[in-house]
């Protein structure tokens, strides 16, 4: 189909024989060399015509001899960059392309002309100056595997989590660059299996991780965490790396405690929320509540609490979330300190009559 699906013609090295037809649907580039070029001028006249629904019965074509396989070039689906020299500047990429690596290119951000391979399943940025990602990343719907290993990034957006990588992602990688936090909705990237944080300054994981009910490898070595999430004994890994953090040492007698007392109303009203489900969302509630209400925390007895609480961190030992741990430190370790919420005073004293009976 030729009529109204023609999307550009490139044109400028016809008198070489040479010339690219962009088409709409199927997005695809059919690219002409070796080409008598009168006759290849003929050609793309008549596919004006054609694009313009006009009548191309009046161009004297040639006719059509069937392509050798040797004459055909297949839609090209991998290309890898590892200089800078080798970089293209003023050619596009091209559209048919599922595997591309630009790496050690020393690329500042994000080639925009990438952002438009709506194939690619996999995009190798490793080894280069990125130091933010824009939210049109989340339009490459097929991508499954993200490589930004060796950047200058400082954070990863909640408008990416948001986007269609929620559905596509697998694999990310975001290794050895300057991220000390990541957004609340990054647990919204549910097709997670591996994930790679090592040589961070990470200050804390997200909050909600145990919603990456298929992330089976994660390795967050090297980083700043002083404990972990609540949410982490929900994790179900094969392969799991905290090795170089600067754990605290575990210590359920010396309490944060957070109780308000009487409660709220607030948090009378959020903790009744949770615990009964009722529905929720920014047609109803200001938005900072609507995500406060996401991040609850979970008592022991199961209950919610919001901001009022008491919180200790109490050691768990890394082979109940995974099969293979390596060492937390050089002391042979696999213990690490994971946060505890309790939403009374009684339930805290029931917590620590077991503890001190266990001792």
């Amino acid at each position: 189909q030729v009529q109204q699906n023609v999307e550009r013609l490139f044109t400028r090295f016809v008198e070489e024989g040479k010339a690219t037809v962009r088409l709409r649907e199927p997005a695809v580039d059919l690219c002409l060399s070796k080409a008598n070029v009168v006759n290849l001028k003929t050609f793309l006249s008549a596919v004006r015509l054609a694009h313009q629904g006009n009548d191309t019965g009046v161009l004297p074509l040639s006719p059509l001899v069937p392509a050798k396989n040797s004459d055909v070039e297949k839609p090209k689906t991998k290309m890898i960059i590892t200089s800078r020299r080798d970089y293209p500047l003023t050619k596009s990429f091209p559209f048919s392309l599922e595997h591309l690596q630009t790496s050690y290119c020393k690329l500042a951000r994000i080639d925009t002309r990438v952002l438009c391979l709506k194939k690619l399943r996999k995009l190798d940025l490793s080894h280069n100056h990125i130091k933010q990602l824009p939210a049109t990343l989340g339009d490459l719907v097929c991508l499954q595997e993200l490589d930004l290993h060796d950047n200058h990034l400082e954070a990863f957006s909640g408008a990416l989590c948001s986007s269609g990588l929620q559905k596509s992602l697998q694999f990310l990688d975001l290794s050895q660059n300057q991220i000390q936090a990541l957004p609340i909705e990054f647990c919204q990237l549910r097709g997670l299996v591996q994930l790679r944080l090592d040589d961070n300054a990470l200050l804390r994981l997200p909050c909600r991780i145990g919603q990456l009910s298929r992330l089976r490898f994660l390795s967050a070595a090297r980083n700043k965490l002083p404990f972990l999430p609540c949410d982490f004994r929900k994790l179900s890994l094969e392969n799991l790396d905290l090795f170089g953090n600067p754990f605290e040492q575990p210590n359920p007698l010396v309490p944060n405690i957070q109780l308000k007392i009487p409660s709220t109303l607030l948090e009378c009203a959020a903790r009744a929320t949770v615990n009964h489900g009722i529905p929720y969302g920014c047609h109803l509630l200001p938005s900072h509540l609507c995500k406060d209400l996401e991040v609850a925390k979970t008592c022991q007895c199961g209950s919610a609490c919001l901001s009022s609480f008491i919180q200790i961190t109490v050691t768990m030992n890394l082979h109940h979330v995974a099969h293979t741990v390596v060492l937390v430190d050089n002391m042979g370790g696999t213990d690490a300190p994971v946060l505890c919420y309790f939403c009374s005073l009684d339930c805290y004293s029931q917590f620590l009559d077991r503890h001190l009976q266990s001792n």
